[in-house]
């Protein structure tokens, strides 16, 4: 993996570990309810992605003091479309079912602060690239949008994973350049349990001390 290409995806992730995004924070609106035709996922993605790069490229939010209001911009946009809850459960896969509910809302909130801190200061290197739209795949409840960032040196394959709620479409995984950011953590989170424990691992999430690793593709 290119360092572009992981520059990318820390975009994103730094965007969605911004705020917890637990779909039962929300009210999902079932498909038709209000007399609206379905949503489709690429339109979820597209939506997204336009306001966030719009808040992205905004000078008026550009200098060091408007970093915290940029921020929070960027929590309201992605809030209702992202679940965290599932990435969470996705990430930790078996060692995810003991836990009780108290333990499984811990981990959600200590990941999404350890993405936020890890995240924090490399969303700077967006540089205004934009974003093709290539497909769509549905699989029952579960779609894939495939698209890519294009600039003028390069172009990154970045898909989301999305899976349908009561009407709606929710994300739960990024893969920038093949890399799974769910399949990457779940792999360096399950090390640390088999070495030590499912304890020791909260105490590197609290204390930022979880290492990076070499990226495996999907």
């Amino acid at each position: 993996m290119t360092p572009t290409s992981l520059r990318r995806l820390n975009v994103w992730t730094l965007v969605c570990s911004l705020n917890l995004c637990l779909i039962l924070s929300t009210t999902p609106i079932a498909s038709g309810a209000s007399g609206q035709p379905p949503e489709s996922p690429t339109e979820v993605v597209r939506t997204t992605l336009t306001e966030v790069f719009r808040i992205l490229d905004d000078p008026k939010l550009k200098s060091p003091d408007k970093l915290l209001p940029r921020r929070r911009m960027l929590e309201d946009v992605i809030a209702s479309r992202f679940d965290y809850a599932e990435m969470s459960k996705r990430t930790l896969a078996a060692n995810w079912t003991p836990l009780t509910n108290e333990q499984r809302a811990e981990f959600v909130e200590l990941f999404k602060a350890f993405l936020s801190d890890r995240y924090a200061g490399k969303i700077e290197g967006y540089s205004g690239e934009r974003t093709e739209y290539l497909s769509e795949r549905l699989e029952g409840q579960y779609a894939e949008v495939r698209t890519k960032l294009v600039s003028s040196k390069t172009e990154i394959p970045m898909d989301y994973r999305l899976m349908n709620k009561a009407g709606r479409w929710y994300a739960y995984d990024i893969i920038a350049d093949g890399v799974s950011l769910v399949k990457n953590y779940r792999s360096q989170f399950d090390k640390i349990i088999r070495s030590d424990s499912y304890e020791e691992l909260l105490r590197r999430l609290r204390d930022r001390s979880v290492v990076e690793e070499k990226k495996e593709k999907r």
